[in-house]
């Protein structure tokens, strides 16, 4: 049995803490690592104390029919990106690597070229973060540089949401 590399590692591992997601539609894993050490895990679901829509039942952004990447404030959800940032100290996350997988709720697909929205863009860049590493599928992935994030400011051209 060939082992598995690195990269994918931590991929299974932010695959695996998606699994705790409480979204209807889409369940989001992320882990930060710095020097192979995990320091935190998030994942996609309602504020501490707030109702989840699994437990709810229903999903407003799929009521209004909202499509991906747009509309962000009408989601119950604080974003797994969010989440694995809240819960690192800035100190231990510098110049570490964010992984994220996102998979489809109804299908447990990836997510199709899946991104941060630009509010994580946004935290990802002021956590002090070297790169993001994003699963297209169970094998494959994109790694992308903060830096780009940085150097390519495209939030204000209303291409992705919030």
């Amino acid at each position: 049995m060939a082992r598995r590399d690195k990269i994918n590692y931590y991929l299974d591992i932010a695959e695996t803490v998606s699994k705790r997601s409480t979204c209807l539609r889409r369940t989001w894993g992320a882990i930060i690592v710095k020097n192979d050490e995990v320091i935190s895990t998030g994942y996609n679901g309602a504020p501490r104390g707030r109702e989840n829509c699994i437990d709810l039942g229903y999903c407003t952004r799929e009521q209004l029919n909202i499509p991906r990447g747009e509309r962000y404030e009408m989601c119950r959800s604080v974003h797994a990106e969010a989440n694995v940032i809240i819960s690192a100290g800035r100190k231990d996350m510098l110049g570490g690597d964010l992984y994220l997988v996102g998979l489809n709720a109804s299908d447990n697909s990836y997510v199709e070229n899946a991104s941060n929205c630009t509010m994580c863009e946004r935290m990802v860049i002021n956590a002090g973060l070297k790169r993001v590493i994003v699963r297209d599928n169970k094998d494959e992935y994109r790694i992308i540089e903060v830096q780009s994030l940085i150097d390519n400011d495209s939030s204000l051209e209303g291409k992705k949401g919030y």
